[in-house]
């Protein structure tokens, strides 16, 4: 993708202090979704943890997922909800969930028309937006909509 999806000016996103997420922001940056599995019991879990929501166990860490899901909820937004948005609406955000990663959910942005029809269940897939020329570079997850073959 060359041309963002929503303006600039927003503030960027930036691993958390205690980097407990930062596997997951450098993943996005090489086209990767990683998410926290759990190695005791192999449950998935997001957003990140120090320990595992299922068996409490330490032996948290990051794996790959596809980046395959179906739309769970979503919200089309037509407020900005930062002076940055003013211009930007409508805009879809989109709660996605991740059949190969124990059904986590993931949110993101989903792209192409904003006031299209958004179908509950629909099938999607993981778009890299990156920012290679920002500060301290990132890359967001968006989701854009697919049709699987019947």
């Amino acid at each position: 993708m060359t041309d963002p999806y929503l303006a600039e000016g927003l503030p960027q996103p930036v691993p958390s202090p205690d980097g407990l997420d930062a596997p997951y922001w450098q993943g996005l940056r090489e086209e990767k979704i990683l998410l926290q599995r759990c190695s005791a019991c192999g449950d998935w879990q997001w957003g990140p943890e120090w320990i595992c929501h299922h068996c409490h166990s330490d032996a948290v860490g990051f794996a790959e997922v596809p980046g395959e899901g179906r739309i769970y909820s979503y919200e089309r937004v037509w407020h900005p909800v930062h002076p940055a948005l003013k211009e930007q609406g409508p805009y879809v955000v989109v709660l996605v969930e991740l059949p190969a990663a124990g059904n986590v959910r993931v949110v993101g942005n989903l792209l192409g028309d904003p006031e299209a029809e958004v179908v509950i269940g629909s099938a999607v897939q993981a778009v890299f937006e990156h920012h290679a020329e920002a500060e301290l570079p990132f890359t967001l997850l968006q989701w854009e909509r697919v049709t699987i073959p019947s």
